[in-house]
C-alpha cells in the first residue's frame, strides 16, 4: 500500500492519518465525530428543530398523498362547467363546494393539488432508490477495484493487460454530468412518450451521479484501513470485504444524500411537467398545473401560488431532514472532509 497507512486498530489508539489521504485539518474533534454512535446521532436529531419540522412536514405529505382519494372532495379529473366556471368561462374563487377554487375546465383545485402529490411523490421517491443503488455500485466499485490485471489465454501463450475499471466507471460518471439533463429528457420523453414510468427513470438517470462520485471518495478512504488488510489476509474476497466491512461505514453517506436527492428529484419532475413532458394528462402535476394558469397570475394568482407553495413545502421538507440527518450521521461534513 502506497505509504498512506490510516490508524492503528487498538481501540485506545489515537489515528494516525497520513496528510494526503485526509487534509491536516482534521484535529482531535474531529477524530471524535468519526465514531459517532447511534445513540450520539439520536441525541443530535432530538435537539433539531429542523429534523421534527421537516419530519412532520413529509409525514403530512405521505399521508395526504397517500390518502388523497379519501381527502379530495371531488374527482380531480371531473369538471363541474356550470358550477366551477363563472359566466365568463373563469375559474370560480374559493367558496363551500370548493375550499380552493376550480381551475380553467371547473375541476376541482384541491382535489387536484392531493392527487398532484402522489406524481411528485412517487417520482421523487422511486427515481432516488433506483438512482442510489447504481451510484452506490458504481462508485464503491470503482473506487474498490481500481484497475486490476487479468490474462487472457493459455499457459505461455496467456496474455496480462489491466482494466481499467475504476477510469472507466468514473470516465462514465463525468460524461453523465457534462449532458443537459433537462434538454435530454425532454427529447427522450418526445420520442418514447411520457409516462410516470419514464419520468421516474430518466430521472434517476441523471441522479446517480452525486451517489457515486461521494461513495467513491468514502471507500477510497476506507479501503486503506488496517482491517481490511486484515480481512484479506485471511482470505476475504475483494466482494465479501466491499459487502461486509466497507459499505456498512458508508450506510450514513448513503441516508444522508438520499434523502437530500429527493427533493432534487421533485423539483426535477414538476420541471419537466411545467414544460409539458412529464405526468401525462388528466393526472394531475404540480408543474402542469402552473403552466396550464400562467396567464391567470394578474386575475387569479391562487392557481399559480397554491402548486408552487407545495412544490415549496415539500422541497423545504426533505431538505430540512437532509441537513439534520447529515449533521447527526455524517461526520465528516462536520470535520471538513
Amino acid at each position: 500500500m502506497s505509504g498512506c497507512r490510516p490508524f492503528a486498530a487498538a481501540a485506545g489508539d489515537r489515528p494516525v492519518i497520513a496528510p494526503e489521504v485526509i487534509p491536516a485539518r482534521i484535529d482531535a474533534e474531529a477524530q471524535e465525530a468519526l465514531q459517532r454512535t447511534p445513540s450520539r446521532a439520536w441525541r443530535s436529531l432530538r435537539g433539531n428543530p429542523g429534523f421534527w419540522i421537516g419530519s412532520g412536514l413529509v409525514v403530512a405529505l405521505f399521508v395526504l398523498a397517500i390518502g388523497a382519494p379519501f381527502f379530495a372532495p371531488h374527482d380531480p379529473a371531473f369538471g363541474f362547467r356550470r358550477e366551477g366556471l363563472s359566466l365568463t368561462g373563469d375559474p370560480v374563487g374559493p367558496n363551500a363546494m370548493f375550499p380552493l377554487g376550480t381551475d380553467r375546465l371547473g375541476r376541482d383545485y384541491l382535489s387536484r393539488v392531493l392527487h398532484g402529490a402522489r406524481a411528485s411523490l412517487v417520482v421523487g421517491v422511486g427515481s432516488n432508490l433506483i438512482a442510489t443503488v447504481i451510484g452506490v455500485v458504481v462508485g464503491s466499485v470503482a473506487a474498490f477495484a481500481g484497475t486490476p490485471r487479468m490474462r487472457i489465454g493459455v499457459g505461455r501463450r496467456s496474455l496480462g493487460f489491466a482494466v481499467p475499471v475504476e477510469a472507466l466507471l468514473m470516465r462514465a460518471t463525468d460524461v453523465t454530468l457534462a449532458f443537459p439533463a433537462l434538454l435530454l429528457a425532454i427529447a427522450l420523453v418526445a420520442i418514447i412518450g411520457p409516462s410516470l414510468g419514464l419520468i421516474t427513470v430518466l430521472v434517476a438517470a441523471f441522479l446517480w451521479t452525486t451517489t457515486a462520485r461521494i461513495v467513491y471518495g468514502r471507500v477510497l478512504i476506507l479501503k486503506q484501513r488496517e482491517w481490511v488488510d486484515a480481512a484479506r489476509a485471511i482470505g476475504a474476497s475483494n466482494l465479501r470485504i466491499l459487502v461486509h466491512h466497507v459499505l456498512p461505514h458508508v450506510t450514513s453517506v448513503i441516508v444522508v444524500y438520499g434523502a437530500l436527492g429527493i427533493s432534487a428529484a421533485v423539483l426535477f419532475e414538476t420541471s419537466l411537467s411545467f414544460l409539458g413532458v412529464g405526468v401525462p394528462p388528466p393526472a394531475p402535476s404540480w408543474g402542469s398545473m402552473i403552466a396550464e394558469h400562467v396567464t391567470y397570475y394578474g386575475t387569479q394568482p391562487r392557481l399559480l401560488l397554491v402548486p408552487g407553495l407545495a412544490i415549496m413545502v415539500t422541497i423545504l421538507a426533505f431538505n430540512l431532514v437532509g441537513d439534520a440527518l447529515r449533521d447527526a450521521l455524517d461526520p465528516h461534513a462536520e470535520a471538513g472532509v
